[in-house]
């Protein structure tokens, strides 16, 4: 039987990638330190599923712990499917040090427990801000990411340096999986359409950087899933993939699918716009789609549609 040790468990993608190694046969051993980024209980419901399925694991601990990384990881292990990491780009900005130990220093920690114990296989997700104002579009894998705007961007395209470093030393395959604002049921509570759905349902108003015309390309939680699985099959040598819905909507836009989701009009309060936070990102899906067969299929509205009645159901 496969055996997936996948980190950051119990998070937003972490528990859902985890459901679906589940229902594909695979043993999984879920590490997670549950930290009050937000709040743990969010956590430990997401995964709670997970924890009752007679094949998953879970392992309290730190990332950066060695020893505990060691005894999570162990021979055996078919893949490591690294997701945990410190989150947020203002946050970064406020606690640097924090973000490089925690995504970097962790992300060595585990490269070396992966060549330690022979494992095949490294997934690393990490992050379209990796991009930074990259003023050409739609953002492919071959454009030039020397730029990073904020120091979580910096330990992202960091973590694939140092991936590059094994795979090239040590030739453990290692594919880098470049997420492109993921959303959808479990969505972190700090991020946009979680905090703007939760507050235009309670008649709060909703605080909006710049003049709304910042764009993201939104990506539905279940098309982030079936490329990481992808990833997990198929990764060979080293590679990096952008995973995105490649069709970027504008932050005026989003507010106004948002209100329509929920049938409420939002109250806007306008504030400047934030240091770190990019103007635009666009992903080129190009090369996953040849490479990993991914194709995204859940549009904004769809899946703002999912949200609101995952939110709504947890009242």
């Amino acid at each position: 039987m496969a055996h997936a040790v996948v980190t950051g468990a119990a998070g937003f993608v972490g528990s859902h990638v985890c459901e679906r190694l589940l229902e594909a046969g695979w043993r999984v051993s879920g590490v997670d330190i549950f930290d009050e980024f937000y709040d743990p209980a969010v956590k430990r419901s997401n995964v709670a599923g997970c924890v009752r399925h007679p094949r998953f694991s879970l392992i309290e601990a730190d990332i950066r712990d060695e020893a505990a990384m060691s005894r999570a990881v162990g021979a055996g292990v078919d893949v490591i499917v690294h997701l945990a990491a410190r989150a947020g780009v203002r946050p970064s900005i406020e606690n640097p040090l924090l973000y490089q130990d925690v995504n970097v220093r962790g992300t060595c920690i585990l490269l070396e427990a992966a060549r330690r114990f022979k494992i095949p296989k490294f997934v690393f997700a990490s992050s379209s801000s990796v991009y930074g104002n990259n003023p050409k579009v739609p953002f492919s894998e071959s454009d030039n990411v020397d730029y990073p705007i904020s120091p979580y961007a910096a330990t992202k395209k960091a973590g694939e340096l140092i991936c590059y470093a094994y795979h090239h030393l040590f030739g453990l395959d290692v594919t880098c999986l470049r997420f492109f604002t993921v959303y959808g049921p479990r969505q972190r509570p700090d991020l946009a359409i979680h905090k703007f759905a939760r507050l235009i349902e309670h008649g709060e108003p909703i605080p909006v950087f710049g003049d709304g015309s910042m764009m993201r390309d939104h990506t539905y939680i279940d098309d982030i899933v079936a490329g990481v699985m992808a990833a997990v099959e198929r990764c060979k040598g080293y590679r990096i993939y952008n995973l995105g819905n490649s069709n970027p909507v504008s932050l005026n836009e989003l507010i106004a699918a948002i209100e329509a989701a929920l049938g409420k009009a939002a109250q806007i309060k306008r504030l400047p716009m934030q240091p770190g936070d990019v103007e635009r990102t666009f992903a080129d899906i190009s090369r996953a789609r040849a490479e990993l067969g991914f194709e995204p299929r859940t549009d904004l509205r769809t899946g703002l549609a999912e949200f609101v009645k995952w939110m709504r159901a947890r009242g």
